[in-house]
């Protein structure tokens, strides 16, 4: 069965500040592309937008991937937080092929996605939070089920529990833990584990509570503003 034949995948991803929602984005749309399906990646980040993907945008493209989003010198002088949302991008879900949204942090980052044209009939739509339980706001099973019902609308949960560098085996598998119990509560599936590609290896299933695994090559410490 060829890409185009497939069930098209239209997916977007929330969640709070520094929750890694981008680097899954950005992974997603490349695990995507590898297969040889058709993909764009949206830049809908437009909340107070200090890692965008503008700085990536041409290398993204020069792999073979639409990507809608601003470059960094047609905002100058605007501010990192004066981010205008294009024609292009509120049409994106019309669009032929495999969609990844990269959607703003918090609650106010969530709303951008009411703002797309179609968003309400699209079948093929998975909304996915992306939680690190690092955070301060997503620290318990309280706090994430707290953040993900303010989210408004959620179809699954992705763990990237996470501390930079610091990052290790047991601060993941504390998050997959987390995450679970969350889950189960919301009544969501866990979509996967992400982690940074240097636990490939060392990292299985077992680790995760058999939640699969996405492997995670770092963009974004790249691409502020």
């Amino acid at each position: 069965m060829t890409g185009s034949e497939q069930q098209r995948v239209v997916e977007a991803y929330i969640g709070e500040y520094a929750s890694g929602k981008s680097e899954n984005a950005v992974n997603r749309a490349l695990e995507l592309l590898e297969q040889g399906r058709p993909v764009t990646l949206v830049d809908l980040d437009v909340v107070e937008p200090f890692y965008t993907l503008r700085p990536i945008k041409r290398e993204l493209e020069a792999k073979g991937m639409t990507v809608i989003a601003w470059e960094t010198r047609d905002t100058m002088g605007l501010g990192e937080a004066g981010t205008l949302i294009r024609g292009d991008m509120l049409w994106s879900l019309h669009r032929e092929g495999d969609i990844v949204l990269d959607i703003g942090y918090g609650v106010e980052g969530s709303k951008t996605l009411n703002l797309l044209h179609g968003v309400g009939e699209q079948k093929d739509l998975r909304i996915n939070a992306v939680i690190n339980a690092s955070r301060p706001m997503t620290a318990s099973v309280d706090d994430i089920i707290e953040h993900v019902r303010a989210l408004g609308r959620v179809d699954a949960l992705i763990n990237n529990t996470h501390l930079a560098d610091e990052t290790d085996i047991a601060l993941i598998r504390e998050g997959a833990r987390l995450v679970s119990e969350a889950a189960q509560v919301l009544n969501l599936p866990v979509e996967a584990t992400a982690a940074d590609e240097k636990f490939r290896g060392s990292l299985t299933e077992d680790d995760v509570l058999g939640q699969p695994i996405r492997f995670l090559t770092r963009y974004m410490p790249r691409t502020f503003w």
